[in-house]
């Protein structure tokens, strides 16, 4: 998988890249990353890449130029890379985009600054539209590293043991169940009795109940979607 970023400030991601289990898929050569800055194709002497909004309103808009050539350089280099923009006033990421883009060659990711983008690169350009959610960040760095961290961990081979992805939340629709460790009894905390059993199919079992009870708690939204689907 290669992720290609289009962003006026390349060192506020790749030193996500440097550490951890991400470093180690870039070492294993699992995935890739390459920085595109719009300043590098921009005209004026300035390197300015924004501009104020026709009819008005607070803010700038990043201009149209400078992203297209590098699109267009990016488009050149790497033909068979998707086009993502990063924007709030777009669908939701989820773990089922994260499974279904980890299958892809190659992304490109477009990180928005100022009040976002010209309306019109998005309808030339964009395969798809993301948002992380229901929120505003200054930028959207951050955005792309979140998505490029959940869409590279179910690439094969980047996590050390595949199985951990099974039980993960959001992978049945449900949150993952309470998960323990050591020590068995802490300040009058204890585990649940029958996971110190060995029985898998009862904790099985538990897990299930107790995911369901902790979607209904934290995530009715989710819980009420998971419902009606059963109920069908």
């Amino acid at each position: 998988m290669r992720f290609n970023f289009v962003t006026l400030f390349p060192h506020l991601i790749e030193g996500y890249f440097s550490d951890s289990i991400l470093h180690r898929a870039m070492k294993n050569d699992l995935i890739k990353i390459d920085f595109f800055n719009p300043r590098d194709y921009t005209t004026n002497r300035y390197k300015k890449v924004d501009a104020p909004k026709i009819g008005g309103g607070a803010g700038m808009l990043l201009e149209i130029e400078p992203i297209e050539k590098t699109l267009e350089v990016i488009k050149q280099q790497d033909k068979n890379t998707k086009i993502i923009f990063l924007t709030p006033v777009a669908k939701l990421f989820n773990q089922k985009d994260a499974k279904r883009l980890a299958k892809e060659e190659s992304l490109t990711l477009i990180c928005g600054r100022y009040e976002g983008f010209d309306e019109r690169l998005i309808e030339l350009y964009a395969n798809e539209v993301f948002s992380i959610g229901d929120f505003i960040l200054t930028g959207g760095e951050l955005a792309a590293m979140v998505m490029a961290d959940s869409i590279s961990r179910n690439i094969p081979g980047v996590l050390g043991n595949s199985d951990s992805l099974q039980e993960e939340s959001f992978e049945n629709m449900l949150l993952e169940a309470p998960a323990f460790a050591k020590p068995k009894n802490y300040k009058n905390l204890a585990v649940v009795s029958e996971f110190l059993k060995g029985n898998h199919s009862i904790i099985a079992s538990i897990k299930h109940w107790l995911s369901l009870y902790k979607t209904k708690y934290f995530r009715p939204d989710i819980y009420s979607k998971v419902k009606a689907d059963h109920e069908k």
